[in-house]
């Protein structure tokens, strides 16, 4: 089994921010970031599941990103102004049925070919907006444990 680990990911924002994903919990996979200026309810957060189906195994990873309420000026005559609460919660889930007589090299090819599709693959570029050009293998020898869930299907503790 794999170790979770910290994750850095990065936000589309003008100035885009580094996001310190923590591992909160092994069962299932879960982790939060944790910026000190955000509500726990607030903080973006991932889970990895594998659950067994029918013809082999749904293979997901979901993100959630929080979006918080602005806070008013106002307040109450004693000059208390409520805590932002969370306004809508934007998910990304990544779902991937592998069957069971699937390679490593078969789900890698297939979650390779799909990132490109939502990195914004076009008639001009393979490969989107992110540079994905790395050699051929690259993420079905990967460690991290993103390709790990989708190519051994393993889920980090």
């Amino acid at each position: 089994m794999a170790t979770a680990t910290n994750l850095l990911v990065k936000d589309d924002a003008g100035t885009p921010k580094e996001w310190t994903l923590q591992p909160i919990s092994s069962n299932p996979p879960y982790w939060r970031a944790n910026d000190a200026s955000i509500p726990i309810d607030g903080e973006p957060r991932l889970t990895f599941t594998v659950d067994e189906v029918k013809t082999g195994y749904k293979v997901t990873a979901k993100l959630e990103v929080p979006t918080m309420e602005t806070l008013g000026a106002s307040g109450t005559s004693a000059g208390y102004v409520a805590p932002p609460k969370v306004a809508y919660v934007t998910s990304v889930i990544i779902t991937m049925f592998a069957d069971t007589r699937s390679t490593i090299a078969d789900r890698m090819n297939a979650l390779r070919m799909a990132v490109g599709v939502v990195q914004g693959a076009s008639s001009v570029t393979a490969t989107g907006t992110l540079s994905n050009t790395a050699a051929g293998g690259a993420w079905t020898a990967s460690t991290a444990p993103g390709p790990q869930l989708f190519n051994s299907l393993v889920l980090p503790s």
